[in-house]
């Protein structure tokens, strides 16, 4: 490749000169890609962690909620909650086992992308973190599918009413974000 200078000199113009040169990547542009990659995969795990483990996949007008696990109702006299399990309903254990392995993917991809970070050479790409974080976003993606074409049969015999809770929105939400971080992981290369 040819210098401002070199192509100055080679074809006598002054005007390439004053030509702005392409911006090469830095060592902090590569710092603030890596820091915003690992700052969003952790925010996919506090995601997943809360929509997997809350309770509000659903809240019904009386206070009670019911998440993929327990089934819990607000004790007014003593101000606290009483939980018991949910049904045996075959949809809602497979919520539950999609949105265990999304846990999983994910947090398996987050252990691979730091051993990759320190062991893989220069100009090699994260492909195995980019696979699992895609398959993170499938498994999320299939729970929280499941979830709203099944509701109706996984809140029979409550009151009618209610809708999704707070749990239910974040699993939709880490679906997008853990899609384009696994496409993310697969396009970036190390580059020192």
């Amino acid at each position: 490749k040819k210098t401002s200078e070199e192509v100055l000199s080679a074809n006598g113009d002054r005007s390439a000169a004053s030509l702005p040169s392409p911006a090469l990547p830095t060592a902090s542009r590569m710092s603030f890609l890596l820091f915003a990659v690992t700052a969003l995969h952790v925010l996919i795990l506090i995601l997943l962690f809360v929509a997997t483990l809350d309770k509000s996949w659903w809240v019904l007008p009386n206070s009670e909620t019911v998440n993929i696990w327990n089934e819990c109702l607000m004790d007014n006299q003593h101000q606290n909650w009483t939980c018991h399990p949910v049904s045996d309903s075959k949809w809602l254990h497979g919520v539950q086992a999609f949105m265990v392995l999304s846990l999983l993917f994910s947090s398996l991809a987050f252990i691979i992308f730091m051993w990759q970070l320190y062991t893989m050479k220069r100009g090699s790409l994260f492909y195995a973190t980019g696979i699992f974080q895609i398959l993170t976003a499938v498994s999320v993606f299939t729970a929280a599918l499941i979830y709203t074409i099944h509701v109706d049969t996984f809140q029979q015999g409550r009151m009618p009413g209610g809708s999704y809770g707070h749990c239910f929105v974040l699993a939709w939400l880490a679906f997008p974000l853990a899609l384009i971080s696994g496409i993310v992981y697969i396009h970036l290369r190390k580059k020192e």
